[in-house]
């Protein structure tokens, strides 16, 4: 199904609002791209890439948009929903980026004039920067794209707003929201808790200095700090609007965390390399579905070797 639009509103211009202006205008999707943002230098920096065909700070941004987008924090949808309502054109398709989804439709689709189709998505992509220049269009190639319709909503709707991800390279899932948050907690957030943990742990210790901690961070603590990296506002809002799910999963890691160390303490290494080769096969099947590079150390290029020195030794 092809899909175009005449005008698309996005609404917060970080790291997935920008780069879902690359890749709407690379796709050629959008007859007039319109940037919604409140901060001035936010702003400024849109109308410099020329990310968009107008760039403007309030909500009448929206006005005349057939699809409008919103890139927010999670905790900010409801304010920004309240705010774009009086403005909306009948017929418009509101959505979202967030990667919660039982929240945003609690609180955001109350608010949202009856004239108007709401199809809450999260594209399932990032990187740990943020802002207009970290985006680029190939950031939802074969990524998937999770929406999660209220039941009522028009299945022509759904339909365009698959079409709209699928022409910008992402895969697409249609799922409850109840259903995303549950899968989501576990593949997303509390890795992503976990991570925020061990680097805050490490930088806690008193015994291992942060200098040491930074200087031999090659292996798994490094992959750990670039998870931790990630903007602190979104989390912040993710983890406290999907709180059930996030803490079910947790219990259920503190249990097998418990039962690691028993095999550890025991010394059950029969145990351990079970485990190992099961999440081991995880790892392939995500090298397998394309979700991942096979290359070594993660596709990083390695550091050239050192020249020899005519004088003797290494330079």
């Amino acid at each position: 199904m092809s899909v175009s639009f005449d005008r698309i509103a996005i609404i917060g211009f970080g790291l997935i609002g920008s780069s879902l202006a690359r890749a709407i205008r690379k796709a050629g999707i959008a007859g007039e791209i319109v940037a919604i943002d409140r901060d001035e230098a936010v702003r400024a920096r849109v109308a410099e890439l020329g990310l968009a065909d107008r760039v403007v700070a309030g909500p009448e941004g929206v006005e005349g948009a057939d699809f409008v987008i919103l890139c927010v924090p999670v905790r900010a949808n409801a304010g920004v929903a309240e705010a774009i309502a009086p403005h909306l054109a009948p017929g418009a398709i509101i959505s979202d980026v967030g990667s919660v989804k039982g929240a945003v439709v609690r609180d955001v689709a109350p608010l949202l004039p009856a004239s108007v189709h709401f199809v809450p998505a999260h594209p399932v992509a990032g990187t740990e920067h943020s802002g207009p220049d970290a985006g680029f269009a190939e950031l939802f190639v074969n990524r998937w794209s999770i929406l999660t319709p209220p039941p009522e909503t028009s299945p022509e709707v759904v339909a365009r707003v698959r079409a709209f991800w699928e022409a910008i390279g992402s895969n697409v899932e249609v799922m409850t929201p109840e259903h995303h948050d549950l899968v989501l907690a576990i593949t997303s957030h509390v890795p992503h808790l976990i991570a925020y943990n061990i680097v805050g742990t490490a930088a806690d210790m008193e015994k291992v200095t942060q200098g040491e901690v930074i200087k031999f961070s090659a292996g798994g603590f490094r992959d750990f700090t670039r998870i931790a990296a990630s903007d602190p506002t979104m989390w912040r809002d993710v983890f406290l609007t999907n709180k059930d799910a996030v803490l079910e999963m947790l219990g259920r890691f503190s249990e097998d965390l418990l039962a690691l160390q028993r095999m550890i303490r025991w010394g059950d290494g029969d145990a351990l390399h079970a485990l190992f080769t099961r999440t081991r096969a995880i790892r392939r099947g995500i090298i397998a579905s394309g979700q991942e590079t096979a290359a070594p150390n993660f596709g990083r290029q390695p550091d050239p070797l050192p020249k020899p020195d005519p004088a003797g030794g290494n330079q």
